[in-house]
């Protein structure tokens, strides 16, 4: 172990009242607590909006006699506290989940791996629903008080921006992130000097950089190869995500897998529960093999030990998405340390051998099943999927008898919840709810709130998107200088009152984001039509390396842009985790239309079912064990089709007979006192049964108990 210790942050100079704001700015606690949030709004609420919810940028630019003011504000003093004892009282509760349950010692750290983490837009160091997911995960860990670390990156360039031409083609734009902005610290030496871990690569060793996050109680360290001593092509190595070049990628994983381990080592965490969150880290599970060989066990004693502490979790249900690379490529980044494991090529090879049409690859997810005890998909059918995908791994066993279960997905509430459904949830499902977001029993009294209650905020969240859309398509007007049309195409045309469908995810092929646009004569009828419009917002980003998916977005987009559409149809470009919020708490319907089964779980519509959004939803993923028939509706039926665009066509066929005959009808049906109030049935079933089955606290139990403390107590 090193000793090390956090460069204190700048408090920025606070007034002493307030002094403790540069604190909670600091912990990302802050983001799933929206009334903290407006802390800092109700300082200054137009330089929040500029900053964009960032509360160190925020603090860095806030004028003094702003901070003044308010510490003669009593009401914001009397909340200002409040937040703070809140916050004390989170950071030193004794007697949490974990606590109550623990069935092994506190010391047993589990060590949580993840190339990309969505903890808040002011952080793009995510690019999509993965990441979304490890940063929900992790602060569901710090509520529950899990002993839990984890390790990504720091990407200096983060993710794109997302531009759309008057064209309709996806444009992609990068700026280099401004650490002294953002609420990371960086990890000192005892000398002050930068602390790093060396990582072997061809013919050198790159140095990486460790930063920490603070999410609750858990610390998340990044690494950073951004460093002197590097040469400028090493420099950039986690410069970007999700590379195409292979020796980026490689070399991306190398960091991530064995500088990883050597990161929690050098910063004294001897692990008990190793996770790997997808196949991106599985390297890190060769760092640790070597690492017992070192002390002289054999290979297969080293195997086997790291097998005993090593959870690995798979999101992808197609072969293709799998990480793997070519035996040339393994050659030139391993053949040393092959040496150092004591295995001969071939053997190093055949811990993950895939053979392929085309010849033998190197596969991830391989080497992180063949080198892990446990191992779980993330729903139910995509458990099934995976027993058969990987069947031939364990050749001598039925399909049912894979080793691999499944955790269905969950959501984080505090960080998805509107903070007015949060606030009435609070009335109505009693006043310690949040401490039992998983009990089916609290949720149960949701038919308790009344439906003119329930309505008024729905519809209230709905004016908010809508005021939002049309802020932003004034902004690119007036500094981006679109053409009119565009705005048209962002949402400017928009009734915050019509039936409002949403539409947002990544564009990959499967997804089929134009499948309601297949017939589109049928669906210019259904969104103009007389007295019962419908909207549909679409959003979504394509990798910016997938020409289909940015094809897929131009299509989209230029069906949008029709003048017949009426402005009803809008596509919201550079969709973010800020874009997220206002979609999965604004609109009525969301809808989802993957190519059944290549949906692993999804999670955008369990957010949106949280926010009294009804899901219409082909029946893949988290849907197909939520849907009950009464708390949303299905596309399709439980038919894996051989054909595809027979799949395609009876699915479009499904959606709009539903559309048209059900969702319509039900939204505008009124009743005297002008609500909907089956629609509002409809809304209490879906929060009463998908809240607590969806929720992130449920997901994170269920692996705490079959996962983590399996493997400590096996010790």
């Amino acid at each position: 172990m090193t000793n090390y210790h956090l460069e204190p942050p700048n408090h920025f100079s606070l007034p002493r009242r307030i002094r403790r704001l540069g604190e909670l700015a600091y912990n990302l606690w802050w983001t799933w607590n929206p009334d903290v949030q407006r802390l800092f709004k109700r300082i200054d609420k137009d330089l929040w909006e500029r900053t964009s919810h960032n509360p160190i940028q925020f603090l860095r630019q806030v004028g003094r006699a702003k901070l003044n003011a308010v510490t003669h504000d009593s009401y914001y003093l009397d909340f200002y506290d409040r937040a703070i004892l809140g916050f004390d009282r989170y950071m030193n509760n004794a007697d949490t989940w974990y606590e109550r349950n623990n069935g092994s010692p506190k010391e047993e750290l589990i060590a949580y791996f993840s190339t990309e983490f969505g903890l808040h837009e002011t952080l793009p160091i995510y690019a999509g629903g993965l990441g979304i997911l490890s940063g929900d995960h992790i602060k569901e860990a710090s509520d529950l008080g899990l002993p839990l670390a984890a390790i990504g990156f720091l990407y200096t360039r983060g993710y794109f921006t997302q531009k759309i031409s008057e064209d309709g083609w996806q444009e992609a734009h990068y700026l280099r992130l401004k650490f002294e902005e953002l609420p990371i610290f960086p990890l000192l030496g005892e000398d002050d000097s930068l602390l790093t871990i060396s990582v072997p690569l061809p013919e050198r060793a790159v140095l990486a950089r460790i930063w920490q996050i603070q999410v609750g109680r858990i610390p998340l360290y990044l690494l950073d190869s951004n460093v002197e001593g590097n040469s400028p092509e090493d420099r950039e190595l986690t410069s970007r995500l999700y590379s195409s070049d292979l020796d980026l990628r490689i070399s991306q994983e190398i960091i991530l897998g064995v500088g990883g381990v050597r990161a929690l080592r050098k910063l004294g965490h001897n692990p008990g529960v190793w996770h790997m969150n997808e196949g991106h880290s599985a390297f890190m599970a060769l760092e640790r093999m070597r690492e017992f060989v070192s002390e002289g066990h054999s290979v297969e004693e080293a195997k086997e030990l790291v097998k005993k502490e090593t959870v690995f979790t798979t999101h992808t249900p197609v072969p293709a998405g799998n990480d793997e690379f070519p035996l040339w490529l393994i050659d030139k980044y391993f053949s040393e340390y092959m040496d150092e494991l004591g295995l001969e090529r071939e053997d190093f090879i055949n811990l993950a051998r895939h053979e392929v049409s085309w010849g033998d690859t190197f596969s991830m997810p391989i080497l992180a099943m063949r080198l892990s005890e446990l191992r779980n998909g993330v729903s139910d059918l995509h458990g099934h999927v995976a027993r058969e995908m990987w069947n031939y791994l364990w050749p001598e066993r039925k399909t049912e008898d894979v080793p691999i279960t499944h955790i269905t997905n969950g959501i984080h509430t505090g960080t998805w919840l509107a903070r007015r459904l949060r606030h009435l949830y609070g009335r109505y499902l009693g006043r310690d709810w949040m401490e039992h977001l998983d009990d089916p029993e609290v949720w149960e009294t949701v038919d308790n709130i009344p439906d003119e209650e329930l309505w008024a905020v729905r519809r209230h969240l709905k004016r908010k998107l809508v005021f939002y859309m049309r802020e932003r398509a004034r902004d690119q007007w007036l500094h981006d200088g679109v053409h009119p049309v565009q705005v048209v195409a962002s949402g400017a045309l928009l009734n915050p009152y019509a039936l409002t469908i949403g539409f947002a995810r990544r564009f990959a092929t499967y997804k089929r984001a134009d499948l309601v646009l297949s017939d589109f004569e049928r669906l210019l009828n259904i969104i103009n039509r007389p007295n019962r419009p419908v909207q549909i917002i679409f959003a979504g980003k394509a990798h910016p390396d997938d020409n289909p998916g940015k094809l897929l977005i131009q299509k989209v987009y230029r069906m949008v842009k029709k003048a017949e559409t009426g402005g009803r149809l809008v596509f919201l470009e550079d969709y973010d985790m800020n874009l997220a919020r206002y979609l999965v708490q604004g609109v009525d319907v969301w809808l989802n239309t993957p190519r059944r089964p290549n949906e692993a779980s999804g999670t955008s519509g369990e957010k949106a079912a949280l926010n009294g959004v009804l899901n219409f939803s082909v029946l893949d993923g988290w849907w197909r064990e939520g849907y009950n028939g009464h708390n949303g509706w299905a596309i399709g039926d439980e038919i894996d089709y051989d054909n595809p665009q027979l799949q395609d066509q009876m699915d479009a066929e499904s959606l709009y007979d539903v559309l048209e005959n059900a969702i319509i009808p039900l939204y505008y049906d009124r009743s005297s006192g002008n609500l909907p109030v089956e629609w509002i049935a409809r809304m209490k079933e879906s929060i009463r049964t998908l809240a607590p089955q969806f929720s992130m606290r449920r997901m994170v139990k269920d692996y705490a108990n079959n996962l983590y403390f399996p493997l400590m107590d096996g010790k």
